[in-house]
């Protein structure tokens, strides 16, 4: 079996990664394990893969995949955030005392992404208007039957099927034709190089936005959920989202409701982390108010 190992530039906590929910990942009890299955980026294997942390970094075992461990190990990375230098993010804190508390309250917690770019964007299609819990459970009967299914730790994991196993299927149960249809579109952008990591990174994240509402299905909203969840982009502010305003206006004892441009403020010290620390005051901002 091939391992690895990454070693945290900064503090992270692998409880915090398993216990992070969002998209149609929930927060599950950590039993010391982390595990992972999803589409490698090279779109054409499945790869699972088992994370410990201890003292010396975070290890992981890998089932299946390409045997590109590099690869596979660099991935992981992305979805961690560990695949970025996390040294300044403590200074974001020293900087300004609300993240800091929010750092002290949720040590090591960094933001865990989508697996890629592709399988956000068949999230983002497949849940849209419909209730999230709902569309995990159909994604994971469609990965289970459509994908591959791997034994991590003593549970099965399902991932995703690749680009080519989501064109050859024509119907499934519980899942709309329509949805179907936009899900196959995510398909074909994908093996035409619309939703690559990297290139997405290299538009930056304007561009990338915007490239992404070509694909159908996906508008303003998602398009920004994949290019600040699904990339790796440490710095973009969603100055738009109701929710982190809310918990800005509170956390900050604002006088009035937070107000796009008042967020873009009080984020400015939050460079180059504006993301992190959004991400921060989402999942951590219930726990000091």
């Amino acid at each position: 079996m091939d391992t690895f190992t990454i070693v945290p530039t900064a503090a992270f906590s692998l409880r915090e990664s398993v216990e992070f929910g969002f998209g149609q990942r929930h927060s599950q009890p950590f039993d010391g394990v982390m595990r992972l299955a999803f589409v490698q980026d090279d779109l054409r294997h499945q790869v699972g893969v088992v994370l410990r942390q201890d003292e010396a970094g975070v290890h992981g075992e890998i089932h299946g995949g390409d045997g590109n461990v590099a690869s596979i190990k660099a991935q992981v990375a992305r979805v961690l955030s560990l695949d970025r230098d996390a040294t300044g993010f403590a200074e974001v804190g020293r900087r300004d005392p609300v993240i800091g508390a929010l750092q002290a309250a949720a040590p090591g917690l960094l933001p865990p992404l989508f697996y890629s770019p592709y399988e956000a964007a068949v999230w983002s299609v497949l849940s849209a208007r419909r209730p999230a819990k709902q569309m995990a459970e159909v994604r994971r009967r469609f990965s289970e039957a459509n994908g591959r299914v791997f034994a991590l730790a003593g549970q099965h994991l399902a991932a995703l099927a690749t680009p080519e196993q989501m064109l050859a299927v024509t119907e499934f149960p519980g899942l709309p034709a329509d949805k179907l249809d936009r899900m196959q579109g995510v398909a074909r952008a994908a093996l035409d190089g619309l939703l690559d990591v990297e290139r997405l990174l290299a538009s930056g994240p304007e561009v990338a936005t915007a490239q992404l509402q070509r694909i159908k299905g996906i508008g303003p909203f998602y398009a920004s959920l994949i290019t600040i969840r699904a990339t790796g982009f440490t710095d973009v502010l969603p100055a738009d989202e109701p929710l982190a305003r809310d918990l800005v206006t509170r956390l900050y004892h604002l006088d009035k409701p937070c107000e796009p441009a008042d967020f873009e403020r009080i984020a400015e010290p939050w460079r180059p982390y504006r993301t992190w620390a959004t991400v921060l005051i989402r999942a951590a901002g219930h726990r000091i108010l």
